[in-house]
C-alpha cells in the first residue's frame, strides 16, 4: 500500500463515528477577542451585510439549491446565525426547477442578493433565471418571508431606499445602469432606466450601493482580468461617478483554483473531463473581491467579501475598513488595500464563539437541520423522516446529477470526515443508494442493486471509473453500510471509504481531484441520494447518523506558546537567523543552533513578541530602506506583533503599529525588512513561514 494511503487509512478507523463524536466546528472567533478569516469554511456566495441597531444581517446567493437565500443573523459580525431562508422551494411550475424531463437549473436559480431594512421592513432582491427581479419582504429577518414577482430583467443589483422616497436599482456589468423602481415594488419603472457609469471605466459587477455623508458609493467588482474590488462615489446617483481600486491581490495565500473543463453543460457518464493543474502563482477570484461594507454603532467600518476558496466554492471574509480621503479603503493605514487574516474582533458581544449550523444530523426530529438544502425542488411525497431515519424513495435517474431528492450540505474545510449510516435492505431492482458529491464531475460511493445481488461501488465521474468493492449475493445484503468522504479542500482532494462494521474503515477506491466549476457555480457539497437506474420508481434507502467530523476545527494550539522553535521560510526552505551582527537574516537549512532558536512572548489578543533564545528580541529599525528588522536586548524596543494564522504551522507576523509584515526577499540577499503588504498566491515571496518546534 502507498504509504499515503496508508496514512488516510489509519486516520478513517481511528475516528468516532456516532452523533456524540466531536462537534466542534469551524468559527472565525479565535476565543482571545481576535478573529481569523475566513468567516466560515464552508460556501457563502455573494454576500451582502446590512446593520439594524446592534443586529446585523447577511443573505447570499442559493443558486439552485433549495430552501433559497440563507440569511444569517450576528451580533459581532464573527459568530453568525442561521436564522432563515427566504422560501423552501421555488414556486413556480417549469420542470427544470424540480429537476424534471431533462431540465435543470444548474448555476442559475436565485442569486446575487441585495438586503435591505425600510421602514420596519426587511428587503431581499434578487434575481431568478427566466422569471425575472424577484423580492422578498418579512417584518422579522426569521420570516416568514412574502414572495413578489417583479419580472423585470434587472439581475445582479443593488437597491438603495434614497431620503426623498425613491428606490433605485443599480445593475449592470459594465454598462452600469440605474432604474427607479415603483413604490409598491410591483415593477421597475422603465422608462427611467439610464447608464450612469459607461464601460471603458474598468467598474464590473456585483453592485453594492450606498449613501453616505450626501455621497452615493457604489462598491462593485471586476474580473478582467482579475478579481478587483472598486469604489465609485458621485453626489448625484446619476453620476458623473469617479472610480478608484479599493483592494486588489489579498488572497491570504490562496491561489487560483483548478476549473472544470468539458464540452456541454450538465454532463453524461463518460463525457471527458479535464482538471488542470493550478497555477500557483495565479489570483484569479481567490482574491477578496464582491461584497458590501457595513458600519458598527461605534463608528468602525468593515467589508464582507467573498474570496474564491478552492473546492470550497465561494466563502466571506471580515475586512476592516479605514476612510481615506472619503473612500472607504479595504485595510489599515499603512497598508490601504490589503487585510489582515487575523485581527481584532469589532466587539465582544459574543464571549462563547459558535459556528452557524449545526452539521450532525440523527434525523430524530420532525425537521430537517437549516443546514440541509435539496437539489432542485423534491418531490415532498418521495421522501419522509421516520422513527429516526431519513427515507428516500428511489425515482428514475441517469447518474447522481439527475437523482431527484439528492439531500446536500455545503462541505466544511480545511479538511473535514464525513459519515453515514445506510440501510440498504429495501433497494429494488435498478436501485442506486448512497453518500456522494454533488460537484462537476460529482462521484459517489453506494449500493447499486439489482435481480441478482447487491454490488457496493464506487464512481468517479472525471475518469468515468467503477469501482466494485463488495457484492452481496441476494439475501446476504448486511442491515447497515457505513460510508465515509474524506475531503481536504485547501488541496482540493478527497477519498471515499466503508465499513460493515462501524469500526474498520477501507479506502473505496483511489484519491480523488477535487476543483471548482461555472455550471453549478458552487464547491463541492456532499450528498445523501437515492435513485433508480432502469427508469422506474423502485424501493427506498434508509440514512442515519450523519456526523462531520472537523479535523482542523481547534485552532487553540496554533500558535506555539511555550515552544521553542525555528521560523522557515517558505520561499527559501532557510531557518531565519538572529545574527551576532544585529540583523534577521536566514541561513543554510541544516543549522539548527542558539541564533537559530525563537520563542513567542505572549502580550494577548493575539499579539506576541519574537525573542531569540539567546534573550534578545525582534524590533524594527523604523522608517529606513530596506525597512531592517533588528534585534535588542530590551524588551520595551521589541516590535509587537500580530500572528496571523495560516493553519498547519504556517504564518506572517504582522506589525501591530506599522500593519506591514516581516518578510525577506528569497532572491536579493537583503536582510528581513517590515515593510511587506502580505502574502503572494504562492506563499512563496518572502512573507510566509513555517514553525518548526525544537526538542
Amino acid at each position: 500500500m502507498n504509504p499515503i494511503h496508508f496514512i488516510i487509512s489509519a486516520l478513517l478507523v481511528t475516528l468516532p463515528l456516532s452523533s456524540s463524536a466531536q462537534t466542534k466546528s469551524w468559527t472565525a472567533d479565535n476565543g482571545n477577542g481576535t478573529y481569523t478569516n475566513p468567516l466560515f469554511y464552508d460556501e457563502f456566495s455573494d454576500p451582502d451585510i446590512i446593520r439594524v441597531g446592534d443586529d446585523y444581517y447577511l443573505a447570499g446567493t442559493t443558486m439552485h439549491s433549495v430552501p433559497g437565500v440563507n440569511i444569517l443573523h450576528s451580533k459581532d459580525l464573527v459568530n453568525w446565525e442561521q436564522w432563515s431562508y427566504c422560501f423552501d422551494r421555488f414556486d413556480f411550475s417549469e420542470p427544470a426547477f424540480s429537476l424534471k424531463d431533462g431540465k435543470e437549473i444548474y448555476g442559475q436559480g436565485v442569486w446575487a442578493p441585495a438586503i435591505r431594512y425600510h421602514n420596519g421592513k426587511f428587503y431581499v432582491f434578487t434575481n431568478i433565471n427566466g422569471k425575472g427581479l424577484q423580492v422578498y419582504t418579512a417584518d422579522d429577518a426569521r420570516g416568514p418571508w412574502k414572495h413578489i414577482n417583479m419580472k423585470g430583467n434587472i439581475y445582479d443589483l443593488s437597491v438603495l431606499f434614497d431620503d426623498d422616497g425613491k428606490i433605485y436599482a443599480i445593475h449592470g456589468y459594465g454598462d452600469v445602469k440605474c432604474t427607479e423602481l415603483k413604490p409598491d415594488l410591483s415593477e421597475p419603472i422603465y422608462e427611467t432606466e439610464r447608464i450612469i457609469i459607461p464601460e471603458g471605466t474598468a467598474v464590473g459587477e456585483g453592485h453594492h450601493i450606498y449613501k453616505i455623508n450626501d455621497w452615493y458609493y457604489l462598491i462593485s467588482t471586476d474580473y478582467r482580468p482579475n478579481g478587483r474590488t472598486l469604489c465609485s462615489r458621485s453626489k448625484s446617483i446619476w453620476g458623473p461617478y469617479e472610480t478608484i481600486t479599493i483592494t486588489a491581490d489579498e488572497t491570504f495565500g490562496y491561489h487560483a483554483a483548478p476549473i472544470t473543463q468539458w464540452k456541454g453543460r450538465i454532463v453524461d457518464n463518460g463525457t471527458p473531463f479535464h482538471i488542470p493543474e493550478p497555477d500557483i502563482h495565479a489570483t484569479a477570484a481567490s482574491n477578496a473581491h464582491q461584497g458590501g461594507i457595513v458600519s458598527t454603532p461605534d463608528g468602525k467600518w468593515y467589508a464582507l467579501l467573498m474570496q474564491d476558496f478552492h473546492s470550497i466554492g465561494r466563502t466571506v471574509d471580515l475586512l476592516p475598513v479605514t476612510w481615506k480621503d472619503g473612500w472607504p479603503m479595504i485595510g489599515l493605514e499603512g497598508n490601504l488595500g490589503r487585510a489582515p487574516r487575523t485581527w481584532l474582533k469589532p466587539n465582544n458581544a459574543v464571549t462563547t464563539p459558535h459556528a452557524p449550523y449545526e452539521r450532525n444530523e440523527n434525523f430524530n426530529g420532525k425537521e430537517l437541520g437549516r443546514i440541509w438544502q435539496w437539489n432542485h425542488n423534491p418531490e415532498e411525497s418521495m421522501w419522509s423522516l421516520s422513527k429516526g431515519q431519513l427515507r428516500l424513495k428511489t425515482m428514475p435517474a441517469d447518474q447522481l446529477m439527475w437523482a431527484r431528492n439528492t439531500l446536500t450540505q455545503r462541505v466544511i474545510g480545511p479538511t473535514s470526515i464525513t459519515t453515514v449510516k445506510l440501510d440498504p435492505r429495501n433497494l429494488k431492482d435498478g436501485d442506486v443508494a448512497g453518500l456522494g458529491n454533488i460537484n462537476v464531475p460529482c462521484s459517489w460511493v453506494g449500493i447499486v442493486k439489482n435481480a441478482k445481488e447487491a454490488i457496493l461501488q464506487t464512481y468517479i465521474q472525471e475518469t468515468n471509473d467503477t469501482i466494485v468493492l463488495a457484492t452481496f449475493k441476494k439475501g446476504m445484503m448486511p442491515k447497515t453500510v457505513w460510508l465515509r468522504f474524506n475531503g481536504d479542500f485547501d488541496n482540493d482532494k478527497a477519498r471515499y471509504a466503508y465499513s460493515t462494521d462501524g469500526k474498520n474503515f477501507t479506502d473505496a477506491g483511489p484519491e480523488m481531484r477535487l476543483s471548482y466549476q461555472l455550471t453549478t457555480f458552487q464547491g463541492s457539497r456532499t450528498a445523501l441520494f437515492a435513485f433508480n437506474q432502469k427508469g422506474r420508481q423502485g424501493g427506498y434507502a434508509l440514512f442515519d447518523d450523519f456526523t462531520v467530523e472537523e479535523t482542523q476545527a481547534d485552532r487553540s494550539q496554533n500558535i506555539p506558546y511555550n515552544k521553542t522553535f525555528r521560523i522557515i521560510n517558505l520561499a527559501t526552505n532557510r531557518p531565519a537567523e538572529a545574527t551576532t551582527h544585529g540583523v534577521l537574516h536566514d541561513t543554510q537549512a541544516h543549522n539548527n543552533g542558539v541564533l537559530t532558536h525563537f520563542r513567542f512572548v505572549d502580550k494577548g489578543e493575539g499579539k506576541v513578541l519574537l525573542q531569540c533564545e539567546d534573550g534578545r528580541y525582534v524590533m524594527s529599525a523604523g522608517f529606513g530602506i530596506p525597512g531592517d528588522v533588528r534585534m535588542t536586548k530590551n524588551e520595551n524596543e521589541a516590535e509587537t506583533f500580530m500572528y496571523q494564522d495560516f493553519l498547519n504551522r504556517e504564518f506572517m507576523l504582522m506589525s501591530f503599529d506599522k500593519h506591514t509584515y516581516m518578510g525577506k526577499s528569497p532572491t536579493t540577499g537583503s536582510p528581513y525588512s517590515m515593510d511587506y503588504k502580505g502574502a503572494d498566491p504562492a506563499r512563496k515571496n518572502g512573507a510566509v513561514f513555517r514553525w518548526e518546534e525544537v526538542k
